[in-house]
């Protein structure tokens, strides 16, 4: 068995590949695209023997293991910051990056990451591009706030880009540029209209086929969209083996520093995907109002202040929420609050 260590960047992929007893084999670079993964496959599979290897997280390095597992090698991704944890560098170099990952893989410590399924991982892109679409539309929409603002022009209408605002924004006399400005502006949130209306039509489509979004949107404060964006994120909820693990997924969950005795709180470690943790957020935006949560997220936020009470309120529910998901989706149930005798709907 041979381990190989592989490091990305941008122009090249750096490899590094040990023997089972520790000795380099071979070192080397190779462009990190098709042909030149597939000249590296050969290369390593030259050696006659099966092969397993190891790469760090980060953009492009799933394509990098769904092109080298098509040439039978075996390919795990590291979690970036597990590694720097397991072996720390004084000097960090793509060539060294490579030896180290190559070395885990021998001693069978890679921290490695778990892999959606190619249509899991078309689920997410849909759900995460039509946000994409949404803040650019959000930006655009707050650029004409902006400039009616500049030049003091009230707004009268509850909804600018409503019939009645638009009507107000075409009497507008403003000079150039911002004359020009304004309807290129308007001709763009028109054409991401029609963009965002196409994604949710299609995720509206794909949905009707998902086992978790009916149940998700039994939940308070999630409707389709949440439900899909949580769904995609998620993944297999088989791999969560307690509603803590699906908590601490999500990074919602404060970092923890123990020494001795002391024991100590510090910010939220964020680990997890953060479009699941947007979605949460939202969703706990809502369900802060549902009779079930209303007196937790009051007293948390009478508790904390008015400063922080707020925002940690809505963390905690988000967190119970995540907590509530885990235990509907392994079991197959509508979302149904404790000791009630019914689910309850959203």
């Amino acid at each position: 068995m041979l381990h190989l260590g592989l490091d990305l960047s941008r122009r090249r992929l750096d490899f590094h590949l040990l023997d089972e007893q520790g000795a380099t084999v071979e070192v080397g670079a190779a462009p990190p695209d098709v042909h030149g993964l597939a000249s590296l496959a050969r290369r390593v599979g030259g050696h006659d023997q099966p092969v397993r290897a190891a790469i760090e997280s980060m953009n492009g390095a799933r394509f990098v293991h769904d092109q080298l597992e098509l040439y039978g090698l075996d390919v795990e991704i590291a979690d970036a910051a597990k590694v720097k944890g397991l072996a720390p560098l004084a000097c960090k170099t793509d060539k060294i990056d490579a030896r180290v990952l190559a070395e885990l893989c021998r001693r069978e410590l890679v921290p490695a990451i778990w892999l959606p399924d190619p249509s899991v991982r078309g689920d997410r892109e849909r759900a995460r591009f039509r946000l994409h679409l949404v803040r650019q539309r959000t930006r655009l929409k707050s650029r004409i706030h902006q400039t009616l603002v500049a030049f003091a022009v009230p707004c009268p209408v509850s909804d600018l880009f409503g019939k009645r605002g638009r009507l107000l924004l075409e009497r507008l006399a403003l000079p150039e540029p911002w004359a020009g400005t304004l309807t290129a502006t308007l001709r763009l949130i028109d054409e991401l209209d029609r963009e965002i209306s196409s994604c949710e039509r299609e995720l509206r489509r794909l949905g009707l086929e998902h086992p978790y979004i009916p149940l998700l949107m039994t939940v308070p404060g999630i409707g389709w969209v949440l439900a899909y964006t949580i769904a995609a994120e998620i993944g297999d909820i088989a791999r969560f083996p307690s509603p803590r693990k699906l908590a601490g997924y999500t990074g919602l969950c404060p970092r923890v520093y123990q020494s001795g005795d002391s024991d100590r709180r510090g910010p939220l470690s964020k680990q997890g995907p953060k479009y699941l943790r947007w979605a949460l957020l939202e969703a706990s935006t809502h369900a802060c109002k549902h009779p079930l949560y209303r007196e937790r997220y009051q007293r948390t936020k009478r508790r904390l202040g008015r400063q922080r009470g707020p925002r940690v309120a809505q963390v905690d529910l988000a967190r119970r929420l995540s907590e509530a998901i885990w235990h509907m989706l392994t079991t197959t149930t509508p979302f149904a609050p404790a000791s009630a005798s019914a689910p309850l709907a959203a």
